[in-house]
């Protein structure tokens, strides 16, 4: 293309990124499998978020735990770490992170969690030399294989739906680093030493998550639509300006304030009737339904994907020209539907293939437990008549004893009717 105006061709100059001297250009044969769990998100979120609205000073530094085999390592809990300055490098307090990763290991004893790495924020080229202080300190005295995981706040503000997750996890290794020589044909050719250097290599993950993790995800996802960010400086500013205004009032404010303070504590216990098991109840049951509220949404989710697929996929017989009319469909995922076919193969082991047998044979289980009960039934009652039978013939008996006691001893004889030849209560009851 000429410019008109200089009838010279243009020369475009293009950006080239500087790569990151830290990250390894090697190939490994076999790298670290990470499995990662959700928790360990919504602490570094919760980090992140709390540092940023109390202004906090200083970088994001944190610890990771799980369990290491072999090659497998899982990240299972994080916490924040204290740092201090040293010679103008930052790295981690020794006697405070000792003494917390001691008491988070006493905490999660079954199973044993251990330092696997640690956390902090990145930019999305990769780590920076202010983060090798930390990582050196980490591998020589904690964990030799230690991993970094990064995570990138540039990320979260793009907000691409159905993304990538904003973190990148790494691991480090010494490789060795040969010194630049110059060029030239006048100088000699002299043996270079070789230097060993740490460099990080960006690892695969997968995130797995447990019953309990997915229903607090799926609550905290839910809650997060309706957070806001409540500004501090606000109510401080409203609170200096309450306590300018009530200044000098002496007893009389205190008065009020106590007053003002057990109405509340009053109000709150009659808020709140209650007791201890209702609400463990409560939590039981809306733990269950927010269980079933996300069966409820997975099975939307497969639904709505083998709707949209092609339909070469969902049916054996379609007609010419159906896959050709320009819709947009879901691209095809083969692990997946190979999931879904695993999991439609298993549904029949909870519903009969044979309903009817089944509702026959449940009907035969519910007639043996209602013959079971009406048998204890009737000997319940078999047992309230004998005490009744025995309770009577000692009245019986009484009343016999009483009238030989009156001289009419034709009447009664031992508690039975002499004449009669009717049995007695005792002769019943045997």
């Amino acid at each position: 293309m000429v410019d008109p105006a200089t009838h010279k061709t243009p020369t475009f100059i293009m950006a080239v990124e500087t790569p990151n001297p830290l990250l390894s250009t090697q190939k490994s044969s076999d790298g670290l499998q990470i499995a990662l769990h959700p928790l360990v998100l919504l602490t570094i979120s919760d980090y992140v978020t709390r540092h940023t609205l109390r202004q906090q000073a200083g970088p994001i530094v944190g610890a990771l735990l799980g369990e290491q085999n072999g090659r497998e390592i899982t990240i299972e809990h994080a916490f924040d770490c204290l740092l201090i300055e040293v010679d103008g490098e930052l790295i981690l307090n020794a006697a405070w992170f000792e003494d917390r990763l001691q008491q988070m290991k006493d905490v999660h004893k079954a199973p044993a969690l251990d330092l696997v790495g640690w956390y902090t924020i990145l930019p999305p080229s990769g780590p920076q030399p202010i983060h090798l202080p930390i990582h050196r300190q980490i591998l020589t005295s904690y964990n030799e294989s230690a991993i970094l995981l990064g995570f990138h706040p540039t990320a979260v503000l793009e907000r691409s739906a159905g993304g990538k997750l904003p973190i990148t996890i790494y691991e480090s290794k010494y490789e060795t680093e040969e010194a630049a020589v110059d060029s030239g044909e006048d100088k000699e050719m002299k043996d270079v030493e070789s230097q060993l250097g740490l460099k990080f290599k960006e690892l695969p993950y997968s995130v797995e998550t447990g019953e309990a993790e997915m229903i607090s995800v799926d609550f905290v996802a839910r809650g997060g639509g309706n957070a806001t960010a409540v500004d501090g400086t606000v109510k401080k500013a409203a609170a200096a300006a309450g306590t300018e205004d009530v200044k000098g009032k002496g007893k009389t404010r205190a008065a009020k304030k106590s007053e003002e303070e057990e109405t509340d504590d009053t109000k709150a216990t009659n808020q709140n009737p209650l007791s201890r098991e209702d609400e463990e109840l409560i939590a039981s049951l809306t733990a269950k339904a927010n269980a079933i509220k996300m069966l409820q949404a997975r099975i939307n989710l497969i639904s709505v994907y083998l709707q949209n697929l092609p339909p070469s996929y969902v049916s054996d017989t379609v007609p010419e020209g159906v896959e050709s009319e320009g819709k947009n469909y879901t691209p095809v995922n083969h692990s997946i539907l190979r999931s879904i076919q695993a999991l439609l193969t298993r549904l029949s082991l909870l519903v009969p293939a044979d309903s009817t047998a089944f509702e026959h044979e449940l009907l035969s289980e519910q007639n043996d437990v209602n013959l079971v009960s009406l048998l204890s039934t009737i000997t319940n009652s078999i047992k309230d008549v004998r005490e009744t039978g025995k309770k009577s013939l000692v009245v019986e008996a009484q009343k016999g004893i009483r009238m030989k006691g009156g001289g009419d001893r034709g009447i009664w004889e031992g508690g039975a009717s002499s004449g009669s030849g009717i049995a007695g209560v005792g002769d019943l009851m045997n």
